[in-house]
């Protein structure tokens, strides 16, 4: 790293103000409170971590970003607009959000506010809406379909942008929750990986917030005053599956506090001999010496 990204690494103080002026505008108006500072830090120490733990980065590449609308995408556009600005990576970064044709949703507001940061965006309408309330029985979960279409119709917007990688706002707690679905429904040990191809075989998925809490997404945005928009189609649904496993979790931490980073740890650190799958460990080539 030259001198002039040095400057601008992670582990200078991001409240000083050469590090939120007028130079970087996302940070303008951000507060210079200490807490936030450390916030501003923490969020980008990790979203870094898992850049490098799972060997995300390729220079040069150029990434189409996820924008929903919501705290988490919004944390995660801004984390990678933070790093890139500090020259700690090196890709084309390209915002998106998919207008899905929502009765009431706000056009305006995300190309308002990515024009006024000078963001490189795309606003992409498909009315996926009007074909999962067409196809799901009003009451059940929208979510399975949604997302199905979701990902297929951002798939072909990065290929025609050029992009090699999608890259999600999932946080610790969409993969601690997918984790425990899987568990407890699915019967398989599974989570959300960080780093994916997906089933064609020519982009990455990644998530650079594998390592996030997702109430410091919260209070970021909440700090930022990111303009919100709430999901009115799955975010309206009572009695999802995911809901019982993020309140099984936030139980577990309340009467254990960091057992949430204990169990990503531990998604970190399998040991196959240990388990009953036979196709991770031969178990049969198991012998006694003599």
């Amino acid at each position: 790293m030259d001198s002039t990204a040095a400057v601008h690494d992670i582990e200078a103080d991001p409240t000083e103000p050469a590090d939120v002026g007028s130079s970087f505008p996302l940070f303008r108006e951000a507060p210079s409170s200490v807490e936030f500072g450390k916030l501003r830090k923490r969020l980008l120490r990790q979203v870094r971590q898992a850049i490098d733990d799972f060997a995300m980065l390729r220079p040069g590449a150029r990434w189409l970003v996820a924008l929903s609308g919501g705290k988490d995408s919004y944390g995660l556009l801004a984390a990678l607009l933070d790093l890139k600005w500090r020259g700690l990576l090196p890709v084309d970064l390209l915002a998106c959000n998919l207008d899905q044709g929502q009765p009431g949703f706000p056009k305006d507001v995300l190309p308002g506010f990515l024009a006024g940061l000078g963001v490189p965006h795309r606003i992409e309408f498909q009315d996926t809406y009007s074909i999962v309330t067409d196809k799901i029985p009003q009451g059940a979960t929208y979510c399975s379909l949604c997302s199905r279409l979701r990902r297929g119709h951002l798939y072909r917007v990065a290929r025609e942008e050029g992009c090699s990688a999608l890259v999600l706002g999932h946080h610790r707690e969409d993969i601690l929750e997918t984790f425990l679905l899987n568990l407890l429904h699915g019967g398989r040990l599974a989570a959300m990986p960080p780093k994916l191809i997906n089933d064609e075989g020519d982009l990455f998925v990644l998530r650079p917030l594998a390592y996030v809490a997702e109430a410091d997404l919260a209070r970021f945005a909440s700090l930022m005053r990111f303009p919100i928009i709430p999901c009115d189609l799955c975010g309206s649904q009572d009695g999802l599956q995911r809901n019982a496993m993020k309140a099984m979790l936030d139980d577990i931490e309340r009467r254990m506090p960091g057992r949430k980073d204990t169990m990503i740890r531990a998604l970190a650190h399998a040991r196959p001999s240990h388990l009953l799958d036979r196709t991770l460990f031969d178990f049969s080539a198991l012998s006694l010496p003599g």
